[in-house]
């Protein structure tokens, strides 16, 4: 469940800690007990990021270096603070609740309303990225966000991909200009289909097995077929792939459709 996500640009750290993508994730992502559990295939790769103007970006990129940089200052000058200590005084906060003394020592020396300020003004601003006003209720926001999912599948699905960061994900396309809200067509770049697709070899244990059919059913648009799933992998046995949905199906993690399709 651990991902490294390695960009250079502030910019994509803003909107991760803005309040559009806290609530996506919520609402998208799975629990562990009573908490709430960040799943990448569920969380990260289908949320829509803004395509904010120049100006946009940059004071996102901005305000999120502030955000870092305070953060990073305030732990390294009081070593018994931390950022869970500082976010759940800051949750207090928010929600006008009292602190007890140890929480107010928290908040004094570790400003947590300077960074309480920092990220209204993050919200603010990924707010005006994405054209939206600033006072959407979580059911509105999660409405446009799943909206806008949809046109970006409409876009991709004629050639225009918004990389995050190109020269890694899509290398072949090194040449191809990128528009300013880094946009890419990539109409001309060959399809894996065309330039020979590499399949996925198919996992030797039964634990990864499940990890990997689950990431894929939690990946498609729509229900899948069992061969659409085995044809992802080289030489996947059916046999086997039909057992791992079985077990997803017992455990409660996929659901068994008509005509042998399943569903998260």
């Amino acid at each position: 469940m651990v991902i490294c996500i390695a960009l250079d640009d502030a910019f994509f750290l803003g909107v991760l800690s803005s309040r559009i993508h806290v609530t996506w994730a919520l609402a998208a992502g799975g629990t562990l007990e009573n908490r709430p559990r960040y799943n990448k295939t569920r969380c990260f790769d289908p949320f829509p990021f803004p395509a904010p103007n120049d100006a946009q970006r940059e004071t996102i990129r901005d305000l999120a270096e502030q955000l870092d940089a305070h953060r990073k200052r305030v732990v390294a000058a009081h070593e018994d603070l931390t950022l869970t200590g500082l976010y759940n005084v800051l949750e207090k906060l928010r929600f006008g609740e009292a602190l007890t003394e140890k929480e107010r020592d928290i908040h004094e020396r570790g400003l947590v309303s300077v960074m309480k300020h920092l990220h209204e003004q993050i919200d603010a601003a990924v707010f005006d990225a994405y054209g939206w006003p600033r006072d959407l209720s979580e059911e509105e926001i999660l409405a446009r966000l799943v909206e806008l999912n949809k046109e970006r599948r409409a876009e991709e699905a004629k050639g225009l991909v918004r990389w995050l960061r190109r020269e890694y994900q899509a290398p072949a396309a090194k040449k191809i200009v990128v528009g300013e809200q880094g946009q890419l067509d990539i109409t001309h770049v060959p399809s894996a289909a065309k330039a020979g697709a590499r399949k996925a070899s198919w996992p030797k244990t039964l634990p990864e097995r499940v990890t990997t059919i689950r990431g894929l059913l939690a990946e498609q648009p729509r229900p899948a077929h069992l061969e659409d799933l085995a044809r992802r992998f080289q030489r996947a046995p059916r046999d086997d792939v039909q057992e791992v949905l079985n077990a997803l199906v017992a455990l409660g993690l996929a659901r068994r459709l008509d005509d042998n399709r399943y569903a998260p």
